[in-house]
Order: structure tokens, then sequence, then C-alpha cells
């Protein structure tokens, strides 16, 4: 890939709240982590999760430019179809719909489990598939070091 083609990372929570996650990826550590990995968009679907206050979302969507990175973040679209598709890298919460769809589209995957959820089914369903090669299980804490491997 030539340093002039777009690299595109989509970041998303579903229908629920994964307030932990949404943050954790706008910190500075993963912004100049996905900057140093030569991604140019990175898109967030943030879903009901609460933004840092300096992320005020205003309308259906706030973009920023931060270091030759561009971020967008939105809530909610009625298919995550596109964004998977047109993504190098998807950082997912661990729900089997986003995990099924992405599988599906080739994309290299990151699932983050949200462990504030009651059953912890999503926690079972990324062992399970990263111990057969299918995806990258991640931590809230781990994102950063997980998103730089190939």
């Amino acid at each position: 890939m030539s340093p002039s083609t777009p690299k595109r990372v989509f970041v998303t929570v579903g229908s629920t709240k994964f307030d932990a996650l949404i943050q954790q990826v706008l910190t500075d550590v993963i912004l100049q982590t996905f900057c140093d990995n030569r991604f140019t968009d990175l898109v967030i679907q943030a879903g009901n999760s609460v933004l840092p206050a300096s992320w005020n979302l205003v309308g259906e969507q706030i973009r920023r430019e931060i270091g030759g990175l561009t971020v967008t973040v939105w809530k909610f679209k009625a298919s995550l179809t596109e964004e998977i598709e047109s993504a190098d890298l998807v950082v997912s919460h661990a729900g089997s719909g986003t995990i099924l769809d992405t599988l599906r589209s080739g994309k290299r995957l990151i699932v983050v489990p949200n462990n504030t959820l009651l059953d912890n089914h999503q926690t079972e369903l990324a062992k399970a598939l990263h111990e057969r090669g299918h995806l990258i299980a991640a931590t809230v804490e781990s994102v950063h070091v997980t998103s730089t491997e190939p």
C-alpha cells in the first residue's frame, strides 16, 4: 500500500452503550497509534455511548482532523455494511451480528467484549473465535497494542 492510499479504521459498538471503548479510541495514545500505522481515517459509530466532553456531538456527526487522521463520530445508521466494507480494520464490541458481518467481508477484526453486560457472553464468543484464528480478542486497555498486530 502506497503512503497516499487511504487506510480506514471503523469502530462500532452496535446498538449498545460501551463508554469505555469509545472513550479509549479517542485518547491521544490510540489516535497516535492509528497515525503511526498509517491510518488516514477513523470512523466511530458510538451508539448510545457517552463521548468525552471535548467531543460533544451536536447533530448527526462530528468530524475533526487530528495529526493526519480524519476522525468522524456518529451515533447510528440503518446499516453498517458500507462502513465495514470500506474499512481496512474493524474494532468492534463482541456482538454476534457485527462479528459475522465483518468476518463475511474478510476484514481484519479486533473484538473488545463489553464486560458491563450481564452474562458476559461477549467474552466467551470473542475468546472462542480468537482461539480459532478468526479475529483478535482484546480488552479496552489493549486496543492500542492489538491494533498494530498484522
